[in-house]
């Protein structure tokens, strides 16, 4: 099978498993990943056959709607890819991708060993910032049955993986304890190009958040 045809099977399998999902990591947010990653990978030179695949299937099994289990996203990519007769090669290095994609803590390092993994770690990245990232924050609170915002709890770093996966903080919470951090967590150039207007909308809607809370506006 050649590539192309390997890259439009991957997309039609995601769009189909992807169907119906309302927590933010629908196909929508996959096709915005895709593309964004074939335009950072472009203009930095990866491989992108490598990046297209792993773009597309970064959000299978997501440990997060699967119990916690980091293992389920590489082991359902792998065995897709090997359904194509894809390349031991490039199936390695799709999952190892996949399996360091996630944020896992503020105090947490998540850093990518190749220029593949850098740029579809930071085109996810980016589709959690800006007017999208805002709105896919709460479809995803909204899954997991946590709160918009509570004042009493109070944002906090976490320490390790498994303290972040547990967390249960308000939607409010999440921007400071992630979303926020992003910026300065960009692998490439080009991303950290595009996060910078990004960054200032979710500094915006935060500050109106806040006077609205508040009474003040």
């Amino acid at each position: 099978m050649d590539r192309q045809l390997m890259v439009d099977k991957t997309a039609e399998y995601v769009k189909e498993k992807m169907a119906g999902d309302s927590s933010g990591h629908d196909w929508w947010h996959v096709h915005r990943v895709w593309k964004n990653a074939a335009r950072i990978g472009g203009e930095e030179g990866a491989d992108m056959f490598v990046v297209e695949l792993a773009a597309l299937l970064h959000d299978i099994d997501d440990y997060k709607f699967h119990g916690g289990d980091e293992t389920a996203g590489p082991a359902a990519a792998r065995e897709f890819l090997e359904s194509l007769g894809a390349e031991e090669n490039v199936i390695s290095h799709v999952c190892e991708i996949i399996k360091g994609m996630s944020f896992k803590g503020a105090n947490v390092s998540s850093e990518m060993r190749t220029i593949e993994g850098k740029v579809v770690q930071d085109a996810d990245r980016l589709d959690a910032l800006g007017a999208i990232g805002i709105a896919r924050c709460f479809a995803t609170s909204s899954k997991l049955n946590l709160p918009i915002y509570e004042p009493s709890i109070k944002p906090r770093p976490h320490d390790s993986f498994e303290e972040y996966k547990n967390s249960r903080s308000p939607s409010i919470n999440h921007f400071h304890e992630k979303l926020l951090l992003l910026k300065g967590l960009m692998n490439t150039k080009t991303a950290r190009r595009i996060a910078e207007e990004r960054h200032k909308f979710m500094e915006q809607f935060l500050e109106e958040f806040h006077s609205e809370w508040e009474g003040k506006n």
